[in-house]
């Protein structure tokens, strides 16, 4: 790959005014009963893949790297799932009836939220998707953890110019304005992401997506796709200060993609 770590993660920072940072809360005080947990809810961009997807990798395969030992990651997120099919399918329940005080609940949806022909997960951005993010906030917060929404990582889209473009319309922008409304922590990955891809440009891309010889997947990830937006997490986790400097590890170092593994069913 054409960029270090070190040089994705500035990208990151770069990307976005710290002015955030300086407003946010203090970091959620640890829970004497037992190791805190992140639990994450979104799609397939974050869900565990198994044997028969490899390459195939969610980032959420990749963020315990960057979280210590003591932090470990419940990753509820499944493929093809809206902000509203999660709800109905009782699995944000099964994740309230888990989560505890001083856990964590990341919640990415939009990818499947866009999806006007499906009613059973379309969501419109301004009104029902926002209805329904609510619910996995009050539901956290109803438990004494701590929720914070990522926006939905971009896919790989390059315009005849080579720019980088966004493709996910208004749901950005309406987790953005809920985000600030709910006082919610925000992590802005759509932003970072379209700025990495931008810097990496149209073929350097390939080596982050699910780009295989059978497959064109502008999408998902393969494992350094999937290390490079985890890292983006980890870092805006850190600088909203929902996780402390001591909550995480190796920021700026290489991860082996060996790392990765793809467990049977």
């Amino acid at each position: 790959m054409s960029l270090t770590r070190r040089q994705v993660t500035s990208a990151a920072f770069a990307a976005l005014p710290l002015a955030v940072a300086a407003s946010a809360p203090a970091f959620a005080a640890p829970s004497p009963r037992r190791h805190r947990t992140l639990y994450i809810a979104g799609d397939s961009t974050a869900a565990q893949k198994y044997a028969d997807a490899a390459p195939e990798t969610g980032w959420g395969m990749a963020l315990p790297f960057f979280l210590g030992n003591d932090l470990p990651v419940a990753n509820h997120a499944v493929n093809g799932r809206s902000s509203k099919s999660f709800i109905d399918e009782g699995r944000l329940d099964t994740i309230l009836e888990a989560i505890a005080p001083g856990d964590f609940l990341i919640v990415q949806f939009g990818h499947n939220d866009e999806k006007s022909a499906d009613p059973t997960r379309y969501t419109e951005p301004w009104t029902t998707y926002q209805d329904h993010l609510r619910q996995y906030v009050d539901g956290a917060r109803a438990r004494g953890a701590r929720p914070a929404f990522a926006t939905s990582v971009e896919r790989r889209k390059f315009d005849a110019d080579g720019n980088a473009v966004p493709t996910h319309g208004d749901y950005p922008a309406a987790m953005r304005a809920l985000a600030e409304d709910e006082h919610v922590a925000l992590l802005d990955i759509q932003a970072l992401s379209l700025a990495l891809w931008q810097k990496l440009g149209v073929e350097e891309t390939k080596k982050y997506f699910n780009w295989t010889a059978t497959e064109q997947d502008n999408t998902h990830f393969n494992p350094p796709g999937a290390i490079a937006v985890a890292r983006l997490v980890a870092a805006e986790l850190l600088r909203h200060r929902v996780l402390a400097p001591r909550d995480l590890r190796r920021l700026d170092e290489e991860i082996p993609e060996s790392w990765i593994t793809w467990p049977t069913a």
